[in-house]
């Protein structure tokens, strides 16, 4: 097929389908002979256009990429900012997201100065059982050299069917020649579950960074690991998730709530409201909690955090949401692509909208320079506590993380911390290049300061004892947190980068807060139930 009749096509697939979607979401109207003649016109003059860029343009001319990339995200990006058209890669990247799992090697890789290095292999992934690293550059994935790969190629190379296997070439500091690991590819869970501990004696912390297919079963999972049931208190940190299922955010505020409550609803132009009810209830979980979120939560993560708040379960602590509260219907096309329409828009339990405007700004600053909007809405909590809509969740305790000094940017623009090979940021892999005992008790004493200080000056770093004095915290935290994902994984790093983390030890703080809150709106609504019943005859 030519491609410019492929891509004819695929737009009119786009078109139909949203004509249908629309008639089925949308004002209930009969297509009319008018509306058919209108759609097949506008489908022949697009394909006159591209015909003629395919003919007359100076250069040949990409369709595929002048189709996805273009066309179609043009035509979507005029009705809102999350109306979404997948490529095939896209597509294939969002159903591992939504499926919560793929199959391949099991690690996070990513671009550092002209060379692809893994960032970090999954716990008890094969990448990390074959013994790859942090701060490994791939060499080669086969026989295949990587320069001039992008790592969204190598990491396509890295994947494949379970049982197979891969050889990956790697350069490590440390080691004079290349090394070869052999790895056999296997399912690899894309755990929404980040972190699940004990944070403190009787305070248990769960890091939710997704909402995928896996996500109730993984949260039930870590509230068993934790004895949730008994716990003094729970910061639940939804801090950088953007979302993801609807079905599995009700399925996690259902976690949290009492059986029947209202955990969100939506509706469109002339779409019939649909509510969602927590079915099972907490099942005797009524540990105080607090929700950590900042402008990286949204959508599920609003309509979980939202659910919480307007119920007075438990205390949002951070940074007002993103505010997405549209609702996508993501539906597979032809040519192994996806579209991802907006048909309704989520309400909290209290009538809250979640989603911020976006009519009045560009489509950068909306994504990437969202301030607190204005206050368009003032509704009550069970309580009686007022809360505010029409731009996201804004948290009942504001707090936000210091910003680095002007030293701290320096080291950390310079990646100094972070173990990569082939440019400044080696300082981790040098250190551990010297085969040091570590151990969870590790901390960075006198000598590895020393040896801190000596590769500063290797990679003329500038610093004065003032510098290294101010920031030695912070300085020991930074190093003892990459020695411990190199040696027993991100968890650890994570328990470490915590210690010191104003949200999270604000979120601490509020336990007792959120524990009065909620005993005091379970008499509330006792009360009510009870006055309730005296009424009846």
């Amino acid at each position: 097929m030519k491609p410019e009749r492929r891509g004819a096509l695929l737009v009119l697939g786009v078109l139909v389908f949203s004509a249908v979607l629309g008639g089925l979401y949308g004002p209930s109207v009969r297509a009319t002979a008018g509306d058919a003649s209108n759609l097949q016109d506008s489908v022949k003059d697009f394909t006159r256009v591209l015909s003629v860029v395919q003919h007359d343009y100076a250069v040949p001319v990409d369709t595929d990429h002048a189709i996805y990339d273009g066309a179609i995200p043009g035509m979507l990006r005029v009705l809102d900012p999350h109306s979404t058209f997948f490529d095939p890669r896209q597509y294939a990247l969002l159903r591992e997201d939504q499926r919560g799992k793929y199959y391949g090697v099991g690690m996070t890789v990513g671009p550092q100065e002209g060379h692809t290095v893994i960032l970090a292999p999954m716990p008890n992934s094969p990448a990390a059982k074959a013994g790859l690293r942090p701060g490994d550059i791939i060499a080669k994935v086969e026989d295949k050299a990587t320069d001039g790969m992008t790592t969204s190629e190598i990491a396509d190379l890295l994947k494949g069917p379970k049982g197979t296997t891969v050889h990956v070439t790697i350069v490590r500091e440390g080691d004079a020649e290349p090394l070869v690991f052999t790895v056999t590819r296997d399912e690899i869970p894309k755990n929404s579950v980040d972190s699940a501990f004990m944070i403190k004696p009787g305070i248990g912390y769960i890091r939710l960074s997704a909402f995928n297919e896996e996500t109730d079963t993984e949260l039930a999972a870590a509230f068993k690991k934790l004895d949730a049931n008994n716990l003094d208190g729970l910061v639940f940190d939804l801090r950088g998730n953007p979302g993801g299922l609807l079905n599995e955010a009700v399925a996690v505020a259902d976690m949290f709530l009492d059986k029947n409550q209202l955990i969100v609803s939506h509706h469109g132009r002339a779409s019939q409201e649909r509510r969602y009810y927590a079915v099972r209830g907490n099942r005797g979980f009524t540990a105080p909690v607090v929700v950590v979120v900042n402008g990286g939560s949204a959508s599920a993560s609003e309509i979980v955090s939202g659910s919480i708040q307007d119920h007075d379960r438990g205390l949002i602590v951070g940074e007002q949401t993103f505010g997405k509260g549209l609702v996508q219907t993501v539906s597979p096309l032809s040519e192994d692509t996806g579209l991802a329409l907006t048909t309704a828009r989520y309400y909290t339990p209290s009538g809250r909208l979640i989603q911020r405007d976006y009519k009045d700004v560009s489509l950068y600053d909306y994504l990437y320079n969202h301030k607190n909007p204005p206050v368009t809405e003032v509704k009550l909590t069970d309580g009686g506590r007022q809360v505010f809509g029409g731009g996201g969740i804004t948290p009942d305790v504001m707090a936000t993380l210091a910003k680095p000094n002007p030293f701290q940017e320096t080291l950390l623009r310079r990646n100094i911390f972070f173990p990569f090979r082939g440019g400044v940021g080696t300082f981790t892999t040098y250190f551990l290049g010297t085969k040091p005992n570590i151990t969870k008790d590790f901390e960075a004493d006198d000598s590895v300061i020393a040896l801190f200080k000596g590769k500063l000056d290797k990679e003329k770093i500038p610093y004065t004892d003032a510098d290294i004095s101010a920031n030695m915290d912070w300085i020991k935290r930074e190093i003892k947190k990459e020695a411990f994902i190199s040696i027993f994984g991100v968890n650890a790093g994570d328990s470490v980068e915590l210690e010191d983390d104003a949200q999270v030890n604000k979120a601490i703080e509020s336990l007792p807060q959120a524990r009065a809150l909620y005993q005091n709106v379970r008499k509330i609504i006792a009360q009510r139930s009870a006055g309730q019943l005296s009424q009846q005859p």
